[in-house]
């Protein structure tokens, strides 16, 4: 009993101290905002990348400006405001929802919404064939209608 006592104490040390270190996990990022906007805006000199994933010189020294501003003090709408300024929605990964760019968020929802009806024409319309068959022809061989005859009353 008091061996068992002894490895419950160690093992509770062990979870503690495991707890209580100072080592920081892998999969943290580095605080702030400025590190998070790279990820977050569109590169303007590598199209369809972000300004994180692109590897051109531009847009490490627009990262590091970044950085410098976040650390000079500034806001982050401010430096959003200045960005925008310089290269426009070019660093937007979305356009905006206003004038022109809301056919963007538009135009895919007319689509299904057409596409829908097409759907529905024509799936109406085979249906309403589908119920006028041709019947069966009325001129049927007499001796064939006798032995169906026969066959019924049975």
């Amino acid at each position: 009993m008091v061996t068992s006592h002894r490895w419950m104490l160690v093992f509770a040390a062990t979870l503690i101290a495991l707890s209580m270190s100072s080592a920081p996990a892998l999969s943290e990022e580095p605080e702030g905002w400025a590190y998070a906007m790279p990820n977050e805006l569109m590169s303007p000199f590598c199209p369809g990348r972000t300004l994180a994933d692109c590897t051109s010189p531009q847009a490490a020294s627009l990262r590091m400006w970044i950085t410098v501003q976040a650390a000079a003090g500034r806001t982050r709408s401010d430096v959003e405001e200045e960005l925008m300024e310089r290269y426009g929605d070019v660093l937007r990964p979305a356009p905006r929802a206003t004038g022109f760019g809301i056919a963007a968020y538009a135009f895919p929802v007319i689509a299904f919404l057409a596409g829908g009806v097409v759907v529905f024409v024509f799936l109406r319309r085979q249906t309403r064939s589908g119920a006028k068959t041709t019947p069966v022809a009325d001129s049927t061989d007499p001796d064939l209608e006798r032995i169906i005859d026969e066959e019924l009353a049975r």
